[in-house]
């Protein structure tokens, strides 16, 4: 039987690389080939680097603060990120605060077409409760002076709403004027970048940038006339008769025409606090501290959307916060929701907070408390409006602003200590967030909060 051979062992073949050329590789195909493995390589080494920036910016996000700011609308969340800002990094608030001058005369406009639109009878009940008549036709003359303003609106609503949208789109009707006593706004959605698109129509000589000019004329030459509108009896006895008290509402700025409406007008920071605009939507703010001992430490504000219809986009933003701050307006004990009237705006915080209390997902945040809008609470309560009336558990109680703060406070420290899912500190702080020397204490307060919870997250204390 003959000797079986042994098996032959595959030859494995040499890899080299890069690979070897063609035999027949010409000069030219050499150097195309060649050209093309370089470009090759410098994609991949892109890719590679891209990726890297990608892993340092998500390890760097990691390590930055984020905050939620919660409330339903009109509650000052805007107004506190604006403090944040003006506190911890007041050279990226002074470099805003020009785009915050169209903000400023919109509200400014608003108020006066408003008044405007009660005097020609857009009331709520469709009728005309300014009396005499006798009065309203004094007023006629003032109000055809002050009807270019209509124009004026328009521009300003133009050039916030990022996109040219029309009046309508933007959320003008002359039909309607009237909206449960308020001024009506103008909504900017998330992410529209109207500061930017303002300077750089500042900067540039467009037809954007000369509307408005000509805008801040027509309103600089109507400054008289609305002062004059202010000051007239008659248009406060219809406010009042129809249950507006436009002082009370944000962005109010009728007592200072002549200042705001000049030409020459530069916003203050106390008037950048004031201004009011609507976001629709989750803005995300990034805060770089300025100020040596924090100096380039970085924070992460997200400011949700109050109204209603907006509520639902708050969860997703629960899970990665290092801190939850919560306003309640203190002074709106009186008010209705604007889209829902059956509803209390009180007891709509009071639901609120009961429902940021219990949930699961922010069980071991920081929870800062805001009480809200202490001046408009203690000038409402010292005109005679009773807390009592709207509350009925207050009891007896004085009616003044500083019981009705330490009661509310007990309140809703009862509500986060019983529905709470594990023990946690609440920090409680009464504010009014247009008042700069105030709201400085109390920032700084907030930061040392955050920044002790996370070193004792890190295990560094």
């Amino acid at each position: 039987m003959p000797a079986r051979s042994p098996p032959v062992s595959p030859v494995m073949p040499e890899v080299n690389w890069p690979p070897i050329p063609p035999p027949a590789d010409s000069e030219l195909d050499r150097a195309l080939r060649l050209e093309e493995e370089k470009e090759a390589k410098k994609r991949s080494d892109a890719i590679d680097h891209a990726i890297e920036l990608e892993r340092e910016e998500m390890r760097k996000q990691r390590h930055n603060t984020k905050i939620v700011l919660l409330g339903q609308a009109e509650s000052g969340k805007s107004t506190m990120l604006k403090n944040f800002q003006l506190h911890f990094a007041p050279k990226a608030f002074q470099a805003e605060t020009e785009a915050w001058r169209a903000v400023i005369h919109l509200n400014l406009v608003r108020s006066v077409n408003f008044i405007l639109d009660l005097l020609r009878g857009g009331t709520s009940s469709g009728s005309n409760r300014f009396s005499p008549p006798a009065s309203l036709d004094d007023l006629r003359p003032l109000r055809m002076r002050l009807s270019p303003l209509r124009q004026v609106e328009i521009i300003l609503v133009k050039r916030l709403s990022v996109d040219n949208t029309s009046r309508d789109a933007a959320g003008i009707d002359d039909s309607t004027p009237w909206y449960y006593g308020r001024a009506s706004e103008v909504s900017i959605r998330s992410g529209s970048g109207w500061k930017a698109l303002l300077c750089r129509h500042r900067q540039q000589l467009n037809s954007h940038a000369d509307e408005l000019v000509s805008a801040r004329q027509v309103l600089d030459a109507c400054r008289d006339d609305i002062v004059t509108l202010w000051s007239n009896p008659t248009v406060h006895a219809g406010l009042r008769g129809e249950g507006v008290c436009l002082q009370e509402q944000s962005g109010f700025f009728l007592d200072e025409a002549l200042r705001v409406g000049h030409i020459d007008y530069e916003p203050t920071y106390t008037d950048v606090l004031r201004a009011r605009l609507q976001t629709i939507g989750v803005e995300e703010h990034h805060l770089t501290f300025e100020r040596l001992a924090s100096r380039g430490e970085k924070w992460i504000f997200y400011d949700v959307g109050g109204a209603r219809e907006q509520r639902a986009a708050w969860v997703p933003y629960f899970e990665d916060v290092n801190a939850v701050i919560f306003l309640c307006p203190m002074s709106a004990f009186d008010e209705v929701l604007l889209e829902d009237r059956s509803v209390n705006r009180l007891l709509d915080s009071f639901n609120l907070w009961k429902t940021i209390c219990s949930s699961k997902l922010l069980g071991d945040k920081n929870f800062i408390l805001l009480l809200n809008k202490s001046d408009i609470l203690k000038t409402k309560l010292e005109s005679g409006v009773s807390f009592v009336r709207y509350v009925k558990s207050y009891n007896d109680e004085p009616n003044d602003a500083e019981h009705v703060s330490e009661y509310l406070k007990r309140k809703f420290v009862s509500m986060h200590r019983h529905l709470s899912p594990r023990r946690r500190h609440l920090h409680v702080h009464i504010t009014c967030a247009i008042d700069i020397s105030v709201m400085s204490a109390v920032l700084v307060r907030i930061r040392e909060v955050i920044i002790m919870k996370n070193l004792a997250a890190t295990d560094f204390l």
